[in-house]
């Protein structure tokens, strides 16, 4: 078995969802059905209410505030029950499984969802890494005599235990508390819960290097997941299926499952870019709201600080003089910090009010220019000159792919600055990501004639996030295409400097810089790239966003450049260990 299936292993384990009752419809109607019962039972409670209307929305952040406001204030135990269970779920779905334990073990046996509370503390314990406190939940909770009434709870435990028992490698119950999982997700229509469970099965057989016992399971999980919508399930499906025909030796079939699994992973990226968006504007709100509470407090703080001042200075004159001294030393501090800080916010928003400004004028540009060629497209279609025609289209096209370049930069590079980009390292071959990129940009070598070398050694693994990777890349070709004049050359080969990294060179033969360009490009605190005669051309978002993807990924970036003698960079990132 090889490396290569152990880290895909790892990653699937870690993406089944182990406690997401809210996918089972009839789950849903229960609780639903049964709060609706509460809501008219404790009318007077409003606080209660409130909080599960929140749940029953998925809001789970207005859950929490709620359900504590209940608790603060409650002394019915049902209630606190129900208002822990919200809480404990809510944690659950927000990835905070420390508190998510705290509020779920506060729960009584008598509690109508007893089962399902004692479920997600062990889910909760299992993404914890608790194995031992996981192993003991699933059990005590597989013990109650509803479960049996209750097939999906079963399901899950079994399904938790059979992980549980991955991780402690006890392979022979996870073997079969697994398979008991398998058959009773057969039973059902839920394709997503049957492809986790193939999956699960497959990867703890490829765990134990029984192949011939994995690879059906892997085969179900392919065949299933073209039913399915979760597009990280048919990337997952499809990256393992590609491994299994590599190590059966059928390379043309791997890659061409490589390729599609690369497919899923960009859909998925695109998917989980417009969320992040969408989570960005509510965490920002959120922050707004937290700086006004911050502020209000300061104030508080400050009269404070007043009032104990007036009351020591009255004790003595010593001790007057003393403290005096003390908070006039605390309120030039202060003074010095906040001016700090005034003065970052101002350079802050002065850069991100001139960016606004230039991608502004470079969003306007593009758009006017697409107007005009377009009232030039419809006087040529009405003419019928076809070669002008032709010549309009390439033009629009390239207008359309310089705005979009710039929105997917300034996108990327939002995220990363709010740490929202998320990076996933993992083995790279080197040259064949070369050749996607090269695929990718041909039409606009072929429309200024450039030849285009990939010298790129074949052999050359690294281990780095391929999306951060693509992006670093497409800014660099894209930038060599725009500043190398027709008839240029663009060539990308590798040098072998150092026995733990593999140093990519992108060289052209275009316009090049002096060195004053290179340092300002190469600072940190430089956003704008400018011509030589300061007239601005872009955002240089698309530099800064190679610059620190290199960084996050380990690597370096260097830049050799002339006038008129082309320029090239130098890209230094670490080898895959077993490349090494």
């Amino acid at each position: 078995m090889s490396s290569k299936l152990s880290f895909i292993f790892i990653s699937i384990l870690f993406s089944i969802p182990f406690f997401h009752f809210s996918q089972v419809k009839s789950y849903n109607d229960v609780i639903e059905k049964e709060l609706q019962k509460k809501v008219i039972e404790y009318t007077s409670e409003t606080n209660f209410i409130k909080s599960q209307s929140f749940y029953l929305k998925k809001d789970w952040d207005s859950t929490l505030i709620y359900s504590m406001k209940q608790l603060s204030t409650n002394t019915n135990k049902e209630i606190a029950d129900y208002c822990h269970f919200f809480r404990g779920t809510s944690f659950c779905e927000k990835k905070i499984y420390k508190e998510a334990k705290k509020e779920l073990a506060q729960i009584s046996n008598q509690f109508a969802f007893y089962p399902q509370a004692r479920i997600f503390l062990a889910g909760a314990s299992l993404e914890s890494r608790e194995f031992e406190n996981a192993r003991y939940y699933y059990e005590n909770t597989l013990k109650l005599p509803q479960i049996e009434k209750q097939p999906y709870s079963l399901s899950k435990i079994y399904e938790g235990l059979g992980t549980t028992y991955i991780f402690l490698k006890i392979y022979d119950k996870a073997e079969e508390n697994l398979i008991k999982n398998l058959k009773i997700k057969e039973k059902e229509s839920n394709k997503d819960d049957l492809f986790n469970a193939y999956n699960t099965i497959a990867n703890l057989y490829y765990e134990q290097y029984k192949d011939q016992q994995a690879i059906p399971y892997f085969e179900k999980a392919y065949a299933l997941s073209k039913e399915v919508k979760d597009f990280s399930k048919k990337a997952t499906a499809t990256q393992n299926m590609s491994v299994v025909e590599e190590n059966r030796g059928n390379y043309k079939k791997a890659l061409a499952l490589r390729k599609e699994s690369i497919r899923w992973k960009d859909s998925l990226n695109n998917q989980n870019k417009i969320w992040a968006v969408a989570d960005f504007e509510k965490k920002f709100a959120v922050a707004q709201k937290t700086k006004q509470i911050k502020v209000l407090e300061v104030e508080n703080q400050l009269k404070n600080s007043q009032r104990n001042w007036l009351f020591f200075s009255a004790i003595s004159l010593l001790f007057l003089l003393t403290a005096g001294v003390y908070f006039y030393a605390q309120k030039v501090k202060n003074a010095k910090i906040i001016l700090l800080q005034k003065n970052k916010l101002d350079e802050l928003n002065a850069t991100k009010d001139q960016l606004f400004s230039i991608v502004s004028h470079d969003l306007r540009s593009s758009v006017n220019a697409l107007k005009t060629s377009n009232s030039k497209l419809s006087a040529t279609l009405e003419s019928k000159n076809y070669d002008e025609l032709n010549q309009l289209i390439i033009q629009n096209s390239g207008i359309a792919n310089g705005a979009y370049s710039l929105l997917d930069n300034l996108l990327h590079w939002a995220l990363l600055q709010t740490k929202q980009l998320y990076f996933h390292k993992e083995s790279v071959h080197l040259f064949s990501i070369v050749k996607q990129i090269e695929y990718n940009y041909k039409p606009l070598l072929l429309d200024k004639s450039i030849v285009f070398e990939n010298s790129v050694s074949k052999n050359c693994f690294i281990f780095v996030d391929l999306d951060s990777l693509k992006i670093v890349l497409r800014n660099l070709l894209d930038n060599a295409i725009k500043f190398s004049n027709e008839n240029g050359k663009i060539s990308f080969f590798t040098q072998e400097n150092n026995p733990g990294f593999c140093q990519l060179v992108i060289e052209d033969t275009g316009l090049g810089m002096d060195e004053n360009t290179i340092k300002e490009i190469l600072k940190d605190s430089e956003l704008l790239a400018k011509k030589s005669d300061s007239e601005t051309i872009g955002t240089g978002l698309g530099m800064q966003l190679c610059k620190q993807m290199v960084k996050k990924n380990g690597g370096t970036i260097q830049i050799e450049s002339k006038l008129h003698k082309g320029t090239k960079i130098m890209l230094t990132f670490p080898k895959t260990e077993e490349n090494g």
